[in-house]
């Protein structure tokens, strides 16, 4: 049975990952963050290589690496310094939460499970009725939900 605890944290996680859901729509500059930021600022290359510690032909490799999203969180985050910005990271799940997505790959393992049984069951000509089939099938998605088994995510 999903516990307590294991509750807790789908709930937390949630809570979480909420706090992002404003920025879904949020449209990344084509040229990057970094570059659209040190622009704005009238920041040179050679000024924001000079906070880095770097060259400003580093200072645009970086630009381009963002832009082709090949950048890592820590250069992001150095670069984020420079510009007296914080480095803000999270996932928004596509699935409105981390219970849904739960619910949702229960949902679909419940209907292989029930359909391959009742596949067999109608070989052995014990067929059941599609009122049986959704409800043993509600019941499985119960059941996986409230186990969480570790096939869960194959």
């Amino acid at each position: 049975m999903k516990n307590n605890k294991q509750n807790l944290v789908i709930e937390q996680v949630d809570r979480k990952l909420s706090e992002f859901k404003v920025l879904e729509q949020a449209v990344i500059p084509a040229d990057g963050w970094i570059h659209t930021v040190r622009v704005a600022l009238k920041m040179s290359l050679r000024q924001m290589g000079k906070r880095l510690g770097i060259t400003s032909q580093s200072v645009k490799e970086i630009e381009q690496r963002e832009a082709n999203g090949s950048i890592t969180l820590k250069t992001l985050r150095e670069a984020g310094n420079a510009l007296d910005l914080k480095l803000v990271y999270g996932f928004v799940p596509r699935n409105s939460s981390i219970e849904k997505m739960i619910e949702d790959r229960a949902y679909e393992l419940a209907q292989q499970i029930v359909k391959r049984t009742s596949t067999t069951m109608k070989l052995e000509d014990q067929e059941n009725s599609l009122k049986r089939l959704d409800k043993a099938t509600q019941m499985k998605v119960k059941e996986i939900i409230e186990t969480m088994p570790k096939y869960l995510w194959d």
